[in-house]
C-alpha cells in the first residue's frame, strides 16, 4: 500500500470516525515524519581521506620523531607533539605525523587551532598516556588529548590512542565505594570544532570516557574501534554533547559504560552498522540531572548488533529536568542476549544516595523502534517507564520480536503512549491503555503475530 493510497484511507476514516479518525490522521502523520527522519551521509570535498602518501610532493610532512620524540614508551615525549603541532597547524597543507612502529608517552595536552589548511593528523603508531593518576597535572584534570577550534581536519591512521587507565579505574568510587567519587581524563576530545574526519584510529583503556564530541558540528567518524574491560567504570565509548550534524559509522565499541552516548544540546546524530559488546548498549541520556535542561532531537541508529550488554537502545532521564527528546528512530538492530533491550527510564538515578520523587522531567515523544529482532536476558523485553506528569508520547513499535530462552518475555508501561503496527512481540497493548503500570506478558509458545487490518510501508 502507497502513502498517496494510506493518506486518502487515512482521510476517509477522519470522515467516518471523527475524533478518531482525527487522532489517526494523526498518528500516521507522525509516522510519516519519523520515516522521512534522516541526516545526509555524503559531504563536501573536505571530508574525503587524503592518500597523504601518494601526495607527499604537495604535502609537508611534519613527523614528530624530527623535534625530538623518542618513542620508546618511558621517554617523555610531550614537548615533542607541542612543537610538531605548532609547526603543522601554521603549515598549509601539513601532515602530523605519529609514525608506526613505536609508543609516545605524552601527558595531557591542548591541541589547539585554528590551523591552516587541509591538515591531517595522521596517527600510525601508539600514543600512550602516563599510568599513575596522582601525577595528573590538575589543571587539565578532565582530559588527556584535546583538540579544540579546528575546520576541516583529518584525523586517521591504523594507530592506537592508549589511556592507561588501570589505575583510574581502581580508584574509582564504583568499584570501591569508599574511594571518593571523582572526575578522570577523557582519552581523546573533538571540541568546538567543524568539518571534522575521524577514520580507523583505535582507542582503548580510556582513564573514564573514550571519545568525546563536544561543541562541534558536521563530524563523520568511521572505522573507529573502542577497546575497555567490562568492568571500567564510566568508560563510554563515543559521546555526544552539543554537537549536530554527527555520523558514526561501522564502528566496534566494546566498553564497560554505554557504547555511544548522546546527550544534551545535540541533534541530527546519525549511527550506522555499529558493533556494541561489552558495555550499556546505545543511550540517548541521561539528560536534566540537578534541574538541568536537556536537548535531544533528530536521532537515528540504522544497524546494530549488540550482544551481552546491559541495556540494548535506551533513553535515560533524571527526574526533575526539563526540555525533551524528540524524533528519534532505532531500526534493523539485532540483539544478542541483552538484559533491557528496549528501555525508556525517566527514573534515572545513578546516585549513591536515593534520588528523591519530583514532578518536572524531559518530555520524551516520537520514538520509533522498527525491526528489533534478538534475545533478552530480563523477562522485561521492553520498558517504558515514564513520568506521571510528563508522560511519553507517540511511542512506535514495527516488527519487533524479541525472546527469552525460557519463553517468558514481559512489556512494562508506566504513562507511555503509542501504538505498534506488524509484528510486536511482547505485546505492547499497555501503549494505548490508560492504566499505570501496565505488564504485558506474551508466552513464547502461544504468541501469535498478527498483521493489521491496515498495513501499509510507509
Amino acid at each position: 500500500m502507497d502513502k498517496l493510497f494510506l493518506v486518502s484511507f487515512v482521510a476517509l476514516l477522519t470522515v467516518a470516525y471523527g475524533v478518531a479518525g482525527n487522532m489517526l490522521y494523526d498518528n500516521f502523520n507522525m509516522l510519516e515524519e519519523l520515516e522521512d527522519l534522516d541526516i545526509a551521509e555524503e559531504d563536501a570535498e573536505v571530508f574525503e581521506f587524503p592518500c597523504w602518501t601518494s601526495q607527499r610532493g604537495s604535502k609537508v610532512l611534519v613527523n614528530v620523531d624530527s623535534f625530538g620524540a623518542v618513542g620508546d614508551g618511558v621517554s617523555d615525549d610531550t614537548q615533542a607533539f607541542r612543537k610538531a603541532w605548532d609547526t603543522a597547524c601554521s603549515t598549509p597543507k601539513s601532515v602530523f605525523l605519529v609514525p608506526p612502529g613505536r609508543r609516545y608517552l605524552v601527558n595531557a595536552t591542548k591541541f589547539r587551532g585554528p590551523c591552516a589548511d587541509r591538515l591531517v593528523v595522521q596517527i600510525d603508531g601508539t600514543i600512550v598516556a602516563p599510568d599513575e593518576p596522582k601525577n595528573w597535572d590538575r589543571d587539565l584534570s578532565r582530559l588527556w588529548l584535546e583538540f579544540t577550534k579546528l575546520q576541516g581536519v583529518v584525523f586517521q591512521g591504523n594507530g592506537i590512542i592508549d589511556g592507561s587507565g588501570g589505575k583510574w579505574w581502581a580508584s574509582s568510587c564504583k568499584k570501591n565505594k569508599s574511594n571518593p567519587c571523582r572526575g578522570a581524563p577523557t582519552a581523546l576530545t573533538i571540541d568546538s570544532s567543524s568539518s571534522i574526519r575521524v577514520k580507523g584510529l583505535t582507542i582503548q583503556n580510556s582513564q573514564q570516557m573514550n571519545f568525546v564530541i563536544s561543541k562541534s558540528e558536521s563530524v563523520r567518524v568511521s572505522e573507529v574501534q573502542v577497546s575497555c574491560p567490562g568492568d571500567s567504570p564510566n568508560t563510554d565509548g563515543i559521546h555526544i554533547t552539543g554537537s549536530t550534524n554527527v555520523i558514526l559509522q561501522d564502528c566496534k565499541i566494546g566498553t564497560g559504560d554505554d557504547c555511544i552516548s548522546i546527550v544534551n544540546d545535540s541533534s541530527a546524530i546519525k549511527m550506522k552498522r555499529i558493533y556494541c559488546g561489552p558495555g550499556h548498549g546505545v543511550s540517548i541520556g541521561s539528560l536534566g540531572k540537578d534541574n538541568s535542561t536537556g536537548i535531544v532531537t533528530k536521532v537515528v541508529l540504522d544497524t546494530a548488533l549488540l550482544r551481552e550488554t546491559a541495556n540494548g537502545v535506551r533513553i535515560k532521564t533524571w527526574q526533575g529536568g526539563s526540555g525533551y527528546v524528540r524524533g528519534v528512530r532505532f531500526e534493523n538492530v539485532r540483539m544478542e542476549d541483552v538484559a533491557n533491550p528496549i528501555i525508556i527510564d525517566q527514573f534515572y538515578c545513578d546516585s549513591p544516595t536515593n534520588c528523591q520523587n519530583q514532578t518536572s522531567a524531559v518530555q520524551v515523544s516520537q520514538i520509533m523502534y522498527r525491526n528489533i529482532t534478538g534475545t533478552t536476558e530480563s523477562k522485561e523485553a521492553m520498558k517504558f517507564a515514564c513520568s506521571d506528569t510528563v508522560p511519553c508520547s507517540n511511542i512506535v513499535l514495527s516488527n519487533v520480536n524479541l525472546e527469552k530462552k525460557d519463553g517468558t518475555v514481559e512489556t512494562y508501561c508506566n504513562s507511555a503512549r503509542g501504538f505498534g503496527y506488524g509484528v510486536v512481540h511482547p505485546s505492547a497493548d499497555c501503549l494505548s491503555s490508560h492504566d499505570k503500570g501496565s505488564i504485558l506478558i506474551d508466552q513464547k509458545e502461544n504468541a501469535k503475530f498478527a498483521e493489521p487490518t491496515v498495513h501499509a510501508e510507509l
